[in-house]
């Protein structure tokens, strides 16, 4: 691949040519519009151009994906023809400017009359253009080396309730978290800086609790707090995390914006928790936003250390292989000179049984393994709920079937009696 451009695939869906949509497609996203315009020269189209590089026919739909006004008044009928299209855009266009590149990568191509469903299926960088941007600032290593977990799934959890607690509440859970053994726990990404329990009075108590601990146990529990906001206060209670010692901030990435985050990134050494909620806005459709590859290749991109993937037989929507294609793609490294990794959050409905699924599914226990239910609904009590956890992946170390391993395990054999019974 050339050092000069990035490389976008997608997956269209139209009545007309897919060969010609796809130079309106390039023409649109460089510099072309509809007509040819005053000062477009040969010359300028050979330099900033983008190239429409493959298109591969696929199976036609039977109807239009998507609405489309432009193509009812021109009263268009189908074939719905379909095609995989891949596309070079040059670097030279944006530089390192992220909104820039995703403007250009997946901007007006949604809005486009010719088309019926587009889709964002991945983006390709040069090793040299993914450096001219931010690393993550712990990423995988740094997040078990701030935790003192050197190897293994690191276990997580997640304020419950949601959001409603006081500061003093939420710091008695805390505690109650930690002394169960918990490796890290994060708020809710509705839960950021409520009249109930402000972050200026949330973190001083919180990161208290967790501070007596390390100094009892020697074990410092990374807490992910929710610091989402406009940039100037997110900032600022960065600035108060660090100065409580905390290691760890969340923000929810859709609603912050590649802007805020990259500038966040900058102005802080902690931690940066990238929560995806919304992302299924952009992603649930086949014909229409983008796949994960290329989401949280922009996202890494802006610095973020953990990216959050969903979780295997889980509650939400997504098929298991796209958790898995997610967390993948999270692992990859994106330069052959630096270990750019962000570690894969798993959550959504997880306890000690999708344990399994994940392991077979991941072959890596470079994760994070987020259980709310899971442990705080455990009926032996939370710290069994931690308890069955390591110990449904200490069965997969063992080649060891859960049923088999819980045997001699209360914890983990009271686990699948009863969130056994509430799977479907």
């Amino acid at each position: 691949m050339s050092d000069t451009v990035v490389q976008a695939r997608y997956v269209v869906e139209t009545p007309f040519e897919p060969a010609k949509v796809a130079q309106i497609m390039a023409g649109e996203q460089s510099c072309g519009t509809f007509t040819r315009v005053a000062g477009e020269t040969d010359e300028l189209r050979d330099r900033a151009r983008a190239t429409v590089t493959a298109v591969h026919e696929l199976p036609a739909g039977d109807a239009p994906s998507l609405p489309n006004a432009w193509i009812e008044r021109r009263n268009v009928g189908g074939p719905w023809r379909r095609a995989q299209i891949d596309i070079s855009f040059p670097i030279a266009n944006f530089g390192a400017n992220l909104a820039t590149l995703a403007a250009t990568v997946s901007g007006n191509l949604y809005d486009l009359g010719e088309v019926t469903g587009l889709r964002l299926e991945s983006l390709t960088l040069p090793a040299s253009f993914r450096m001219r941007f931010a690393l993550p600032g712990l990423g995988i290593a740094g997040t078990r080396a701030s935790i003192g977990v050197a190897a293994g799934a690191m276990v997580g959890t997640i304020i419950k309730p949601n959001v409603g607690m006081s500061a003093a509440q939420t710091a008695a859970l805390v505690k109650t978290l930690c002394e169960a053994g918990v490796d890290f726990i994060k708020d809710d990404e509705v839960c950021a800086n409520p009249d109930h329990a402000p972050l200026a009075q949330r973190v001083p108590a919180v990161m208290a609790v967790i501070r007596e601990h390390a100094q009892r146990t020697g074990k410092k529990v990374m807490m992910a707090f929710n610091i989402s906001d406009d940039l100037d206060s997110m900032r600022r209670h960065a600035d108060l995390v660090a100065q409580e010692e905390g290691t760890c901030v969340m923000a929810s990435l859709n609603y912050c914006g590649f802007s805020a985050i990259e500038s966040l990134r900058k102005s802080t050494p902690l931690a940066i928790h990238g929560h995806r909620n919304g992302f299924g806005a952009v992603s649930r459709h086949p014909l229409l936003g983008m796949a994960y590859q290329p989401y949280q290749t922009m996202w890494r991109l802006a610095g973020v250390d953990h990216m959050h993937v969903h979780g295997l037989q889980g509650k939400f929507s997504q098929p298991d292989s796209e958790v898995v294609a997610a967390a993948s793609d999270s692992l990859a490294r994106m330069s052959d000179t630096v270990d750019d990794r962000v570690l894969p959050v798993f959550s959504s409905g997880q306890w000690a049984g999708t344990v399994p699924v994940t392991w077979q599914s991941i072959q890596s226990q470079d994760l994070l393994f987020m259980s709310g239910g899971g442990i705080l609904a455990h009926p032996m009590g939370p710290a069994a709920g931690v308890v069955s956890l390591r110990q449904a992946w200490a069965a997969q170390q063992e080649g060891a079937t859960l049923e088999d391993f819980a045997c001699n395990m209360p914890e983990l054999k009271a686990a699948l009696a009863f969130f056994g019974d509430k799977q479907s």
